[in-house]
């Protein structure tokens, strides 16, 4: 069939000749209404986009002279950015004659990634922009699927432990039977 005869027959129905293909070795058309085809285009693309997941960066901020109860604070949070799979990046400020630390600085940010290697792995190794060190930490899902799957077991085994507890003691004469 021509292109002629194609669009005729696509008027005579009240439609429209759409060019599915037109990088295939023989162009492929069909007759359809053009404008319920392209509202499916964008409702498909739209359901695409939907499913999308958008990876956001979280900022930690620290200081190089940072308490132990602020750390785990601040540990605690970065975890929790990390479970929701978005990126850490984790900003170490200096003040004053800090600057002259900065080996403390390099040993602060080595702990927070030994800490956080379960569930991350290093995307933008520490360092300096100024008076801050940064590092960035992104999720990494097969360290979080075996920490998951390690927690599933400690809690399993905790309920059987809660399950053995509740058992009434055995009697004596149980015993020597």
């Amino acid at each position: 069939m021509s292109v002629a005869e194609g669009v005729s027959a696509a008027e005579e129905v009240g439609l429209d000749l759409v060019e599915v293909s037109p990088n295939a070795d023989i162009p492929v058309c069909k007759i359809l209404d053009y404008g319920k085809y392209k509202y499916e285009q964008q409702k498909k693309a739209a359901e695409a986009r939907k499913k999308q997941k958008t990876v956001e960066v979280k900022e930690i901020k620290v200081r190089p002279t940072i308490e132990d109860h602020d750390y785990e604070v601040k540990l605690k949070a970065a975890k929790k950015f990390l479970g929701n799979e978005d990126k850490v990046k984790v900003t170490l400020r200096f003040r004053g004659r800090e600057m002259a630390h900065k080996d403390l600085a390099s040993k602060l940010l080595d702990r927070i990634r030994d800490d956080l290697e379960e569930c991350s792995k290093v995307e933008f190794e520490p360092k300096m922009e100024g008076r801050q060190m940064i590092m960035i930490l992104a999720p990494d899902k097969a360290a979080a699927e075996r920490v998951a799957k390690q927690r599933k077991a400690k809690e399993k085994q905790a309920l059987a432990d809660e399950k053995i507890e509740a058992l009434p003691p055995a009697s004596p004469e149980a015993k020597a039977e």
